[in-house]
């Protein structure tokens, strides 16, 4: 027995397990398609476990988290998990500059440790605009017991994807953006994959599913809202209600009330909200386009219902109103400081450590060059905004620190803004129209990073790029090797070998449902 246990402990400790100390959770997903009217009209979207906006991930800092992936979609499959930092292994990112896709029909096992992390987060597909059809959803991450959080312990928690949505299918919409054609306004935007209350007879047709949201009198809930749309930045309110910011992206900040908070595409906030009213009726919870003309735009806006559990009637009249700021560029952005706080096989050729420091000048090029980051060196990045329309930027592997930003053109004087004291640590940070805003990164997790615009659109068209960051010392303590599961695809294609194709929609494959058996059967030899 002894000798039993000795040689599956030196199993486990060979490939990075933690099995005693770090618990697992496990989530099998099916991606496909399936038929749903968010707006009222037939349209295929993209459901996970046939369930659209996907399922809720629920972790604890720290745990081991297994997601087997089904794709039975027509096309390559990766899902991305925003905001996870995946430390030590940049291979399971889901991005197509460190994983190749999922081919139809396959399976594929996710598998990584959420470190160190708490907050509020979501996934979604990152190949071939498929993010424009759905397979979204919340991912939460609770601190450990023993970890004090800066508030009292709500009385429920609540998860809110809101997005700007188009009525044509993602494919529709790429073939646009293939054909040098601007996608439009939006027809829509829904709050947890649905489409808006009549609150108007002439924008709102009948026969919309709406969201509700039911809670108790009296009771304080936290609500973790995240903008998962394509390139709409959202205002997010509720009638006679304010919202108390908690948490960011992982990071706890100052408590400050807000009656409406700008949410940009990628970000993700959480609040507190005190069940504070009376029940004479429901009230509306607004998600509306901003840093648009919001005359024209008015189709443009989400609309759910929070429901007392003693509610008296139904919701009625004008929507709680918005900024009152349109034409005014810098309340958004006052309220935005408010805020504190292919190396393994050789191949040559791939990309190029030429990224340039400062804009170029001429028109934009297409290459594949890539930053060249030092390990446990600081990273100055300023993202300047010479378009019309709001964007936003996110980094894979890391929560920067969001330290300054403003109109006009970024100079050097412009770090004497900086907020060098109390930055907000976060994964994905807006940039105004004719603005520039600047982030500082501590590369203290080597691996192959994505940088891009959130703005889908954009990003589809080609506006990322990779941070590589290498550690000299290369060894499994700051870096975990390939899985064996890893897929392969161009220059190394000839290595992938055939999956069988199976049926059982659960039905894992590769090494990681092999240490699963063997994890059970360790377990029930221990118990001995």
């Amino acid at each position: 027995m002894d000798f039993i246990k000795i040689l599956l402990l030196m199993f486990f400790v060979s490939f990075g397990f933690c099995f005693a100390a770090d618990p697992y959770s496990f989530y099998n997903f099916e991606v496909s398609y399936i038929t749903a009217s968010p707006l009222g009209v037939p349209q295929q979207v993209i459901a996970i476990n046939g369930k659209f906006p996907g399922p809720t991930i629920n972790v604890t800092t720290n745990e081991n988290l297994v997601v087997n992936v089904r794709n039975k979609l027509d096309e390559g499959l990766l899902l991305h998990w925003s905001g996870i930092q995946q430390r030590r292994v940049s291979w399971q990112d889901g991005v197509a500059g460190t994983n190749c896709p999922i081919p139809p029909k396959w399976n594929w096992t996710y598998e990584f440790q959420v470190k160190d992390q708490i907050g509020s987060f979501f996934y979604f597909p990152s190949l071939h605009f498929q993010r424009a059809s759905g397979g979204f959803g919340s991912f939460v991450v609770n601190p450990r017991a023993i970890i004090p959080v800066p508030f009292s312990t709500p009385d429920g928690d609540i998860t809110i994807v809101i997005g700007d949505w188009y009525t044509r299918n993602h494919t529709a919409l790429r073939k646009a953006l293939d054909d040098g054609k601007d996608l439009g306004m939006p027809d829509g935007v829904l709050i947890n994959g649905k489409g808006p209350y009549q609150y108007n007879k002439t924008l709102v047709p009948d026969g919309i599913d709406y969201e509700t949201i039911t809670v108790h009198p009296g009771k304080t809930y936290r609500l973790r809202v995240s903008n998962v749309g394509i390139s709409t930045s959202l205002n997010f309110r509720i009638q006679g209600h304010n919202l108390v910011l908690a948490e960011s992206e992982g990071s706890y900040t100052v408590q400050q009330n807000y009656t409406s908070l700008d949410i940009h595409v990628g970000q993700s906030y959480s609040f507190l909200v005190t069940m504070d009213q009376n029940a004479s009726s429901d009230y509306y919870i607004v998600a509306s386009a901003r840093v648009v003309n919001e005359t024209i735009w008015r189709r443009v806006t989400g609309v759910g219902i929070l429901h007392y559990t003693n509610s008296k009637g139904k919701a009625s009249g004008h929507l709680p109103p918005g900024p009152q700021d349109e034409f005014d560029k810098t309340f958004s952005m006052n309220q935005a400081r408010s805020i504190r706080l292919a190396d393994k096989h050789k191949v040559n050729g791939v990309y190029k450590l030429d990224f340039p420091k400062r804009p170029l000048t001429g028109p934009p090029r297409t290459e594949t060059s890539i930053i060249n980051g030092t390990y446990r060196g600081f990273m100055e990045v300023i993202f300047q905004n010479n378009d019309t329309k709001m964007q936003s930027y996110h980094m894979s592997g890391y929560a920067f620190f969001a330290v300054g930003m403003d109109y006009g053109e970024w100079t050097e004087n412009s770090r004497g803004t900086y907020n060098k004291w109390d930055g907000i640590a976060r994964s994905t940070i807006q940039v105004y129209p004719g603005a520039w805003s600047a982030i500082l990164i501590s590369m203290d997790n080597p691996g192959a990073w994505n940088l891009r615009t959130e703005n889908l659109d954009s990003w589809y068209l080609g506006q990322e790029t990779y941070v590589r960051i290498v550690n000299p010392d290369e060894n499994n303590k700051t870096e975990f090797g390939a899985p064996a599961n890893v897929l392969y695809c161009g220059a190394l294609k000839k290595l992938q070998k055939p999956q069988k194709i199976t049926s059982a929609a659960s039905r894992s494959v590769g090494f990681t449902n092999l240490s699963m058996v063997v994890m059970a059967f360790v377990m029930m030899m221990l118990m001995r």
